[in-house]
């Protein structure tokens, strides 16, 4: 397939639904863990370790994973990633205790950052040039959709029909995306390749002080969001007063946000991507601002929600493009670590978050603790552009074709 053919690659709806899939997995836990704790005898903070274990894993498999498969064709390792996750997801359907429902777990987040790092530079390496970022926010579509509709859905399905009746049916959609990779993956994503150039030539990569600052705007700058959201059940109920029973129904218009900014953020980041970053980031810490401000008001807080899944999730597409663009030669593992880099972010925004709270600040302390930490990505990202004028990788759109199997 010809990186030039205009129309929408079919490869990257099947990048897409295994995106669906993994984003599945890592959210509808938080809507089951009652049923989950109950079933295991275990409390609700000990069942909660199957979601912090899973992001552990996530940041760990995202880098080590990855590492570790820089030499092979990029296809069968997609594939093999998704046979993992079918696996973890399998585990977890049949655990008949705690410690291997915790193992279902992590075995299926280490093909996390290794899937969405890898298939990234898959999904770029399908398209033209000019639409790169694009085709990495279409990927990450499915992640969004997960959130919109799939974690309403699973948890649905969970309470009615028990919890294990939801991690079949992710594992059906395992099997969905395999078949996908399989039949809709190119052998080549362009007509011109490079080989491997290795673990080392992959590390390389790090050498490029405009790598590193990537990954700190990255945890900084995606940390604030999802630090704000982190603990917006309370927000929403403590401070804005709506009704417990209404709160899964507001998270859907937070997932329609984050939908909506995840293609538009990959659109304006294939016409400019620094100025996107720039003005994403900048509007985004505005909005949590004006959320804090406004949290009381029922109406501007339900505004302030969307906006903040919207102008959060169009970060995405663009901070994947940036790391790609500076590891460009060798891009595969940066990828990696970015996707490492997004969950250390959420987990830096959810602890200084808790930290407020238990300060003793209030529910809406989150919300500012979360603007701080996207106005210091805004400006790590300004010091950079700063660092690197005159400095911009060359023919950096040219650079990332490669061979996917």
């Amino acid at each position: 397939m010809s990186v030039r053919q205009k129309s929408l690659p079919p490869g990257l709806i099947a990048l897409a639904i295994g995106a669906f899939g993994i984003g599945l997995t890592e959210f509808v836990i938080m809507g089951l863990l009652p049923e989950v704790a109950a079933d295991f005898a275990v409390t609700e903070p000990v069942a909660g370790w199957l979601i912090s274990g899973y992001a552990l894993s996530v940041a760990v498999g995202g880098v080590a994973l990855t590492a570790a498969v820089t030499r092979l064709p990029r296809k069968p390792v997609l594939l093999g990633l998704m046979v993992l996750f079918i696996i973890g997801n399998l585990l977890s359907a049949v655990a008949g205790d705690y410690a291997v429902m915790m193992a279902g777990r992590i075995v299926a987040a280490l093909c996390h950052g290794a899937f969405f790092g890898i298939g990234a530079v898959v999904a770029a390496n399908l398209v033209a040039p000019a639409r790169r970022a694009g085709a990495i926010a279409m990927m990450f579509a499915g992640l969004t959709i997960a959130n919109v509709l799939g974690v309403p859905f699973g948890t649905f399905l969970g309470q009615h029909f028990g919890w294990r009746s939801t991690f079949w049916a992710i594992t059906a959609i395992g099997v969905v995306a395999l078949i996908g990779l399989a039949l809709l993956i190119p052998g080549r994503a362009a007509t011109a390749d490079r080989p491997s150039t290795g673990l080392r030539g992959e590390l390389r990569a790090f050498t490029h002080s405009q790598v590193w600052l990537s990954l700190v705007i990255t945890v900084l700058g995606f940390g604030g969001m999802f630090g704000a959201f982190t603990y917006i059940a309370y927000t929403l109920t403590e401070v804005s007063g709506f009704a417990s029973s209404t709160v899964p129904w507001l998270l859907v218009l937070f997932g329609v946000g984050l939908f909506a900014g995840n293609l538009l953020g990959g659109r304006a980041a294939d016409r400019s991507l620094s100025r996107t970053l720039v003005t994403v980031l900048a509007v985004l810490t505005v909005v949590l601002v004006g959320f804090a401000l406004t949290a009381t008001s029922p109406v501007l807080t339900i505004v302030a929600l969307v906006l903040m899944g919207g102008f959060g999730f169009a970060t995405v597409p663009p901070l994947q493009m940036r790391i790609m663009q500076y590891a460009h030669q060798a891009p595969t593992l940066a990828s990696g670590a970015n996707i490492a880099a997004f969950n250390l972010g959420n987990a830096l925004g959810a602890w200084i978050g808790g930290v407020t709270i238990a300060a003793g600040f209030g529910y809406t302390s989150p919300i500012w603790a979360g603007a701080a930490l996207t106005l210091a990505g805004l400006g790590v990202l300004l010091a950079a552009l700063r660092l690197a004028r005159g400095q911009e990788p060359a023919k950096a759109d040219a650079v990332l074709v490669d061979t996917v199997a």
